[in-house]
């Protein structure tokens, strides 16, 4: 049974696989050519695998990154990471994470099926850390191990489903089309930065159209822009850290091309990783017609957040700076009103950041990437504070979840935990799964009325 387990979960926590096989099903069910499904099924795993390797160096080299600033400035505190708070979680409440996750995947496809949010989350790897900060909410509430996988995976997947379609009219105006959507546990801070971006942008000049002098239009090669951007902020950091410090990443190597090196294995991860982008849309979004046609009908596919990245690369550095910039000033309010101080995580920033700036590029331009991103950068600064009453007990006082869902669902099911035990998370659930059908009526007969 425990082998069985371990099977599933491995395939639903990779979503290379996960995804992979949902080409596979989608082609299936169009009937295709067995030669055709297998093309489509390997191409669409191997282009998520592209994808993550990307991702894999980006982190590689924003993580010296972090280290260098917070050694330069003297800066100490809680760092947000939702892998390093899982990974020790997972040792007490692995049997009960992964559960949670197989009960969310069917709760969502049978809440997809019979609702007006038509989202499928197929983003397995940001599921596996919401469904072990449930798994820890729940027991610490003093549920048991069946209970707790049930209202976890109910309320995983009630979640899994709305989260999409928050953002979803945004993502349309990012790609001109309704055939993908961003299933990402950064959804909420995307939300906000859209709204915030929407309001005080200015959607005639995007991003995408910065005027670049002659003499320096070589800096219009994207790969190019991204490289000198991050040397020059590389380049900045390693000298305020110190050849010393630095000496403790390079390897021996001068602190100075230490830095070069870095910000050019970045703008190489970035340049992986929409490699594999291009990939996945070219296969799966025909795939998926398959699983729309037949078992979910008007079905989106629900991505990571890489996805939205090319379609405006400038948006995604502006974001990444405006979301770390807006980390800092957070930071500083905390140091002001003596509250737990939260470092800027800058793979967060980096992720989160990048996908609020496409988005406020996408409906206000270059002022509201800015303005959302760093909007949406002061807004994820605060999600550990809110994690620490429910989550401290862990005894990680260094780390914390750093993406604005875990914020939202944590403080839902936590605080309703804190305040009246296992009646009150139930009485959230059930408000919450009402205040589901009651928006998926109202939004249904929106629909038919414009039609």
């Amino acid at each position: 049974m425990d082998a069985v387990l371990n099977f599933l979960v491995s395939i639903a926590r990779t979503p290379s696989i996960l995804v992979g096989l949902v080409a596979v099903l989608g082609l299936a069910l169009q009937k295709k050519e067995g030669t055709d499904i297998a093309e489509g099924g390997i191409k669409t795993f191997v282009g998520f695998l592209v994808l993550t390797g990307g991702a894999g160096v980006i982190t590689s080299a924003l993580d010296p990154f972090g280290k260098m600033f917070m050694a330069a400035f003297h800066v100490q505190g809680v760092v947000p990471n939702n892998e390093a708070f899982t990974a020790t979680a997972l040792g007490k409440y692995g049997s009960a994470t992964a559960l949670i996750l197989l009960v969310a995947l069917v709760v969502n496809v049978i809440l997809a099926r019979f609702s007006h949010f038509k989202y499928i989350y197929l983003s397995g790897h940001v599921m596996i850390n919401m469904s072990c900060m449930l798994a820890v909410l729940l027991a610490v509430a003093g549920f048991t191990e069946v209970p707790s996988i049930i209202i976890g995976g109910t309320f995983l997947g009630l979640f899994d489903t709305i989260m999409p379609a928050l953002i979803q009219p945004f993502v349309k105006k990012v790609t001109n089309s309704d055939e993908i959507a961003i299933a990402h546990t950064g959804d909420f801070g995307y939300l906000i930065s859209g709204l915030v971006a929407k309001a005080f942008g200015d959607p005639s000049k995007t991003t995408e159209d910065i005027n670049v002098p002659k003499k320096v239009s070589f800096l219009r090669d994207n790969t190019i822009a991204v490289t000198v951007t991050m040397a020059v902020a590389y380049i900045i950091v390693a000298i305020a850290a110190g050849p010393t410090y630095v000496a403790k990443f390079s390897g021996g190597i001068n602190y100075l091309i230490y830095a070069l090196i870095e910000a050019g294995s970045f703008s190489a991860g970035v340049y992986i990783m929409l490699a594999g982008v291009r990939m996945i849309l070219n296969e799966l979004i025909p795939a998926f017609k398959g699983i729309s046609e037949k078992l979910v009908p008007g079905a989106k596919a629900g991505l990571d957040i890489p996805i939205l990245f090319p379609f405006a690369p400038n948006a995604v550095i502006i974001g990444f700076f405006a979301s770390f910039v807006g980390g800092l000033v957070a930071t500083v309010m905390m140091i002001i009103f003596h509250t737990t101080i939260v470092i800027p995580g800058v793979v967060a920033h980096f992720m989160c950041g990048a996908t609020a700036g496409v988005i406020g590029n996408s409906v206000g331009g270059r002022r509201g990437a800015v303005i959302g991103a760093f909007t949406q950068g002061v807004a994820i600064s605060w999600v550990p504070i809110l994690l620490i009453p429910v989550l401290g007990h862990l005894g990680l006082g260094t780390a914390s979840f750093a993406d604005a869902d875990f914020g939202v669902v944590g403080s839902i099911v936590g605080y309703s935990g804190l305040s009246a035990g296992r009646t009150g998370i139930i009485v959230a659930l059930v408000a919450c799964l009402v205040l589901f059908f009651l928006a998926s009526a109202i939004m249904e007969k929106r629909a038919k009325a414009t039609k």
